[in-house]
Order: structure tokens, then sequence, then C-alpha cells
């Protein structure tokens, strides 16, 4: 009998305490500072001409959970990938596999047990040998139903087991080749650390020792975040810079200024927002974007009437003038969705339903459902591209006579609501699960899941129509021909289509600006964060 696809069973409070793919999320003041004797300046004067030093903006709270395992935070999730290694790492940008901990990747991905040996020589940033106890002592807490991660695991990894004092054999409930690519999810940490007692509250707090190219020196919430090369790295990817500050800077306007004008403290900034593309490329930057699943969608509470009925949920987004919402709010950085996967995704296919504009359409279908004089509060997170993007979506409702106010408010605050059970209509928000991965499997699973957070939200995954979904899901992921699984996975898509009870609007390019005058080697990312494991100072 093959194995369940098991289920998270973190609540949905901590998923939003610990997860940064909303914006910004319910806040969590870090209490823990990693090797730090006092609080470090935010400053960086003269970072320009220091060729030791790469000063960074990143877009998003440095104030979430810092613990791999329970993490969705951009910036926290960025960092990690320059401080700690899987034995397995992929490529930030083409997400092809390579060995980190492990010397050498699988030679038979259709096997049932993979065998690693760690590499010679490695250690953590404290200086202690890495072990095969840590590997194991790390995939028991991955395979923890606790954990954000467990999740993109459970279903296929059964355990994992010493061989010898350098090698470790994971043993899966049936092949599952995507494997590969997922393991650098799984960040190995040393057990003397984090086995102590507190040890995850203080990697929740900010307390990072990986065995990667960088340390963590300073971590100041809400402020920035140090780091250095670490010396004795002997692993593939080694550090380029010195030193390098991360500034956490939220507010859009304030980001720009720091990487704007000639005496720009900062080198490097993500999450650029698209009014300020041409200002900041005349200025001498180089801007360019990613595309991926980046998103804002719709979920609609189909525990409320008339959302429990497919053909309004239909309406409502056929109804939606997509393409103004691309021209006006996203200026021209986005593309209607015309499948839950964004179009780059390796699995993407056309979905059998697909919304175009079409307001008539969207009139028949609520004729057809019997709904007349419709009233919708949307609620939305304010996010500053979502909130720009909401105009379009109101005038679009108003226009095939469905009256709509529109509620955005903090993330935090609006899911605070949900989690107590307070009714709701509608919400529009955004979300980006390509920081873990591209497959399609990983993908959709971050949303549905029986009993997962976002089910829950939509009060839908006890219907029959949810219950042959997921039958659907477990089915695929077992699947081991991939030209049957791709099959599989564009069925199960289809499905996911036409329910449109959670389902993307647009998918959106994220920016990122540099200086070339500085730093070379830059590739942007279609997810949060950045990478500089492979770029230089110019």
């Amino acid at each position: 009998m093959s194995a369940p696809v098991s289920r998270p069973h973190y609540s949905r409070r901590d998923f939003l305490r610990f997860s940064g793919m909303l914006g910004a999320a319910a806040v969590v003041t870090a209490n823990i500072s990693a090797c730090q004797s006092g609080p470090a300046s935010t400053s960086s004067v003269g970072a320009g001409a220091d060729k030791d030093l790469v000063t960074a903006v990143i877009g998003y709270g440095n104030d979430q959970s810092w613990d791999p395992t329970m993490t969705a935070s951009a910036f926290s999730m960025a960092a990690n990938n320059h401080i700690y290694e899987g034995l397995i790492e992929t490529d930030p940008v083409s997400r092809e596999p390579y060995p980190a901990l492990a010397t050498a990747l699988p030679t038979d991905t259709a096997s049932t047990a993979w065998r690693f040996t760690l590499r010679e020589g490695a250690t953590w940033h404290d200086g202690q040998k890495v072990t095969v106890d840590d590997v194991l002592f790390t995939f028991e807490r991955v395979l923890d139903t606790s954990t954000l991660v467990s999740s993109f695991f459970r279903a296929w990894l059964k355990e994992v087991r010493r061989i010898d004092d350098r090698t470790v054999e994971l043993v899966f409930h049936f092949p599952f080749p995507d494997a590969l690519r997922r393991l650098s999810i799984a960040k190995i940490m040393p057990k003397h650390v984090f086995g102590a007692p507190g040890g995850w509250d203080a990697a929740k707090g900010g307390k990072a020792v990986g065995s990667g190219p960088y340390r963590l020196t300073a971590h100041n919430p809400k402020s920035n975040t140090t780091f250095e090369a670490y010396a004795d790295y002997n692993g593939p990817r080694k550090a380029r810079f010195k030193k390098m500050n991360w500034l956490s800077i939220v507010d859009s306007s304030a980001r720009v200024a720091k990487i704007s004008g000639g005496s720009a403290e900062a080198q490097i900034a993500d999450n650029i927002p698209y009014a300020n593309i041409d200002q900041l490329k005349k200025s001498g930057l180089t801007v360019e974007g990613g595309k991926g699943m980046n998103h804002m969608f719709l979920m609609f509470n189909t525990g409320a009437k008339p959302f429990d009925d497919i053909r309004v949920r239909q309406a409502l987004l056929y109804a939606i003038d997509t393409q103004k919402m691309i021209d006006v709010a996203l200026k021209g950085h986005g593309t209607a969705s015309t499948s839950f996967l964004n179009e780059q995704n390796p699995s993407y296919a056309k979905a059998k339903t697909v919304y175009s504009y079409d307001p008539a359409k969207a009139k028949s279908l609520l004729a057809a459902a019997g709904v007349t004089n419709l009233s919708i509060t949307l609620m939305a997170v304010n996010v500053s591209w979502i909130a720009d993007c909401l105009p379009t979506i109101a005038n679009s409702w108003n226009a095939i006579g469905v009256k709509t106010t529109l509620q955005p408010q903090d993330t935090s605050a609006l899911f605070t609501k949900m989690d107590q059970s307070q009714d709701y209509q509608v919400v529009a928000a955004a979300s980006n699960p390509n920081q873990f991965g591209l497959d399609a499997d990983l993908i959709l699973r971050y949303n549905y899941s029986p009993g997962g957070t976002w089910m829950k939200y939509t009060k839908w995954d006890s219907s029959a129509e949810a219950k042959s979904l997921f039958a659907l899901m477990d089915q695929a992921t077992r699947e081991p021909d991939q030209s049957r699984k791709l099959a599989l996975t564009h069925q199960y898509l289809d499905v996911i289509a036409e329910q449109a009870v959670l389902y993307p609007v647009v998918h959106t390019e994220l920016m990122t600006a540099w200086d070339p005058k500085r730093l070379t080697g830059i590739r942007p990312q279609a997810y949060p964060g950045i990478n500089l494991l492979q770029a230089e100072r110019v």
C-alpha cells in the first residue's frame, strides 16, 4: 500500500508568523542577536569605494523567523541561502542541482534509496566539524509535522539513516525524482547548536550557524543584517565579498533612495517599484526582472453564499479587465493568468478554463446562478502593487452590476480576522512559492492541501470536488513516469482552474536594480530576495 501523502500540521497563526510571502505579515520581534556586541549601524558610509563590502537593500522585513524549517520570509530565506547548505543545492535562477554538503549527485534518481557522502573538511561557522549526526538531526526536524517544510517531504521521504561516519541514506516511500531539487529546502543545521535547549527558538529569533560561504556577524531586527566571508569554507560556491550589509527597507520610496544618485549607499536592491524603473535606468543603474509565480490571487469563502456556487466564482474572474490592470497598475510587468502556474514554469500548460475578459459571460453566469443585486466587500493585503490593482477589480465588478467595496488592510490584521473565523467574502493577496522550488507538486500543495491553511480559509476542502482533486494530486505525486506525471498534473490544474476557489488573476515580474559600475554577475530572480554567490565587485 502506498504511503499517504502527508499534510502540514502547523497552525494558521504559525504560518503567518513564520511566513513573509504575503508582504508585511505578522511581526515577530526577534529577541536573540547573533554574534554581536551591540547594534550595528545600518550606514555604510563610503560603501561605494570599499570593494570589500557590498551593501544590499532588501524590500522585505528581516524580523520574521530565521529557522530554515519554519520560514517563508523573503529576507531570511535569501540570507539562509548564503549561510547554510543542503546536501544538494540548486542554482538560484536555472535551478540546476549541484552537490553542496554532499560530494556527488545521485546516479539513479528513480531509485527509492539515495546515498550521500559528506564533503571532507566541511565545518560549521563555530569551527566544529559537520557530521552525519547533524544530517540525521536536520531531517528529523524536517519530517516533523509541526514544521512548515514537512509538507514538502513527508509524502515521499520515509527515513534518513546512517551508513557510516561520512555517509547517509535517504529512503523513499516510492520513486520521486523531483526530490533532487527539493533537497535544497532542507538546510543542514548543527545539532550541537540547535539541538540544545532553546535552540529552535534561537533559530527563529535570528541565530544562524551554518556551513556555507558566509557567516552571520550581526542581526538587528527591522534594520539590517551583516555577513562576512567564512574563511574555512571549502564548498563549491565560495564567498566573492569579504563583507555584506543587507538593509531591510519595506518602504518603497526609502528603498529606491538608498540606491539612487552618485553617492548611493547600496549597490543592489530588490523589489523595485515599476514606477521607478525608468528613473533608475536613466541614473545609470541596470534594472532587470524575473518572470515567475509571483501573483495576485482571489480567494473565495465557499462557506458563504453565493460563493459556494462555481458559476459565481467564475463570473467574478471573467469580469476583471486584466489587461487594463497590467497596463495601468503593473506598467506592463504582468501577464494574465492562463493557468495556476506561470507560463515560464516547466510544467505549464494552458488550462481548459481561461478567464479572459468577458463581462457578457460574467453577467450570464450570474443570471444562471440566480444571483442579483450582489454586493461584495473585497478584503485585500496592503502590499503596494496589490493596492494598485484593486481599483480595476472594483470598476470591473461594478460594471456588471456587482457593488464592490474595497477594504485593503495590514496583512496581519486581515489574516488575524480569518484565523478567528470571522466571516469574509473574497480576499485579494499575493504569493510566490518559487522561493521553495519550481515543481508543480510543491507549488500546488502550498495552497491546495486538505486541512492546510489556505483550504481552511476557503472552507472548500471537505467538498466532493476537493476530495477528488486531492486524490488526483496524490496519484500524480506517486507516478514515477514523468510523462504520465505531467499529464496528471495538467489534469488537476484544469480542475483547479475550473473550480476557481483560490486562483491567480495575474502573474507579475519582480524587478532588481544594481550598479553595473560596482557589481557584475548579477542575475535577477523571479522570486523575492537576491543571491550574490556568483556576483563580484567591479
